[in-house]
């Protein structure tokens, strides 16, 4: 039988296999190290998108590879049914850097993405809030996820449109807006979520001051303060977790993307008195806490604490933005550490000055209509970060 299908796996290939949830892409890249990222064409890029904030400590990092490389010989999967003990040490490293930040004892729950980490998050807020208290404030602008439940809470109501109708107990209220929240609690609501910076939404940083005064708030009416770190954790906003720049302790935290640098991983801290709420049987994952997954995680995060990767991301990110904003191009620059947005002057179009800096080979992205979004590796050197800026310069000449 003759095989008629054609073997071009492009994405703009007409009979394309995949499913058309995203975009037809006009680039594809074959390779990758550090923050450069090669073509199929053999042109070389700067990734200061990163994979959308996860790529933390450049492609292919060789301590991060090395360590998916051992644990595939190894052991990878033996479902929840036992233990396995890169999982427990995982945990063990994640729970003690959230006890460093937090001063909190916790417990942590592997998943596979940002999506499921909020998904558990969401389910751990019904169970303890109790019938009839199931409600959960987010904000609009906000992004946390693709299933039904992240969807919901997801503060962007275009994006719910076509899946209607959306499921219960979740409502909106404007961002950095502490009397919209107050007027929206009353006694069905058992949770608050919110991230530190809105990435999705514009490279949004919630005020210091409203993130400190919605924690007193959660704690005069018994709510849990769920902080949604899927973008910002990790050392990305020059902090191990965007929270701590108000100086609050989250109930929750929810993370994902940069903690596997490019390995679908995600993980919801909860408080230990918090996390008692959930039973055997109450919530789970076939792929939670599989050995492949957290030997990466383990990497990743003895990486990050070798190069202290919050500092680097701090002093990388001033001076990126002291370099960005120096642009007759650039009206402002907003964000913290390595994920920024600069806002360009005049109202120009950030979608055509994306397209313009890919010919010239910088990975970045129009967040809104009018600013670039910037997340390179945190270890990004300040000769990548000139050459980026150079070539911002050039195309908003």
């Amino acid at each position: 039988m003759t095989n008629t299908k054609s073997t071009d796996t492009k994405s703009t290939d007409t009979k394309s296999p995949f499913i058309p949830v995203f975009a037809p892409a006009t680039t594809t890249f074959v390779r990758g190290a550090g923050t450069e990222l090669w073509d199929d064409t053999g042109k070389r890029y700067l990734d200061f998108l990163g994979g959308l904030a996860v790529i933390s400590l450049g492609h292919a990092h060789p301590a991060v590879a090395d360590a998916l490389a051992a644990q595939s010989h190894t052991l990878w999967h033996v479902s929840n049914l036992f233990a396995n003990d890169v999982a427990v040490a995982a945990a063990h490293r994640l729970t003690e850097l959230l006890e460093e930040v937090t001063g909190e004892d916790g417990q942590v729950f592997f998943c596979n993405s940002g999506a499921e980490a909020n998904e558990a998050a969401l389910k751990l807020a019904r169970k303890f809030g109790g019938r009839g208290r199931h409600a959960v404030v987010s904000a609009y602008g906000s992004f946390h996820g693709r299933t039904l439940a992240t969807l919901a809470a997801t503060g962007q109501p275009a994006k719910h449109e076509p899946f209607w109708p959306m499921p219960d107990g979740f409502r909106h209220v404007a961002f950095n807006d502490l009397d919209a929240l107050v007027g929206s609690i009353d006694d069905t609501v058992s949770a608050v979520l919110l991230e530190p910076v809105q990435g999705e939404g514009g490279v949004i940083p919630g005020d210091l001051g409203y993130l400190r005064d919605v924690r007193a708030l959660c704690d005069e009416r018994g709510l849990l303060l769920i902080m949604d770190e899927v973008q910002t954790g990790m050392g990305r906003t020059g902090r191990w977790f965007g929270f701590e720049h108000a100086g609050i302790v989250p109930d929750v935290v929810t993370m994902a993307k940069g903690m596997g640098n490019g390995f679908p991983v995600g993980a919801m801290w909860a408080k230990r008195d918090v996390a008692a709420v959930f039973q055997p049987g109450d919530h789970g994952s076939t792929y939670s806490g599989t050995a492949l997954a957290t030997a990466v995680v383990s990497a990743v995060i003895a990486e990050m604490r070798r190069i202290d990767a919050p500092a680097l991301a701090a002093a990388s990110g001033a001076y990126l933005t002291e370099q960005l904003e120096a642009l007759p191009g650039v009206a402002s620059v907003r964000g913290n550490g390595l994920l920024l947005a600069a806002e360009l002057a005049d109202g120009r179009d950030a979608k055509a000055a994306y397209s313009a800096l890919m010919d010239r080979g910088l990975v970045t992205n129009a967040v809104t209509a009018t600013a670039l979004r910037l997340a390179p590796p945190l270890n990004v050197s300040r000769a990548e970060i000139d050459e980026a800026v150079a070539m911002i310069a050039a195309v908003l000449e």
